[in-house]
């Protein structure tokens, strides 16, 4: 059987949001569209399933987040997810200019969660805060430059 990964689902509370923060990071849209009805219903799991959804795919068409806002049921609050905690972590993107990254993230009220960190010369990396408490992890390998 052959298996690929589609994308990353990440419910936020504020998808016009999270997309524009995406899109500066440097993520194209790919489609957005408002989802509902008994199709919607039966794949989710949930009763009323309606939500406005947007794709987004990086550049090079090797990933993509699917970002969704609920208007029915009302969205439940969580806190953001602690780095050691168990379940969905994080989202991952290669760039190839943290400090670029890290401005742009910036402009959206987003800052490292401590700092930026060097992992044995190949990598500079940080965590940052994105929109709905999402964790994002920025990356800049160091052999490239």
């Amino acid at each position: 059987m052959a298996i690929t990964l589609d994308n990353v689902g990440i419910a936020v509370d504020d998808l016009d949001a999270a997309v524009a923060f995406f899109t500066d990071l440097g993520l194209n849209v790919v489609g957005r569209d408002e989802v509902s009805g008994e199709w919607a219903d039966t794949a989710v799991g949930l009763d009323g399933n309606h939500a406005k959804i947007a794709l987004l795919e990086v550049p090079d068409g090797s990933g993509r987040i699917e970002l969704f806002e609920y208007l029915h049921p009302d969205a439940i609050a969580t806190e953001p997810t602690l780095p050691h905690e168990n379940g969905m972590h994080r989202v991952a993107f290669r760039v190839d200019d943290l400090g670029e990254a890290l401005a742009v993230a910036a402009r959206h009220g987003c800052h490292p969660l401590r700092g930026v960190a060097n992992y044995q010369d190949v990598f500079a990396l940080t965590y940052v805060r994105g929109p709905s408490g999402i964790l994002v992890m920025l990356a800049e390998d160091l052999t490239k430059r």
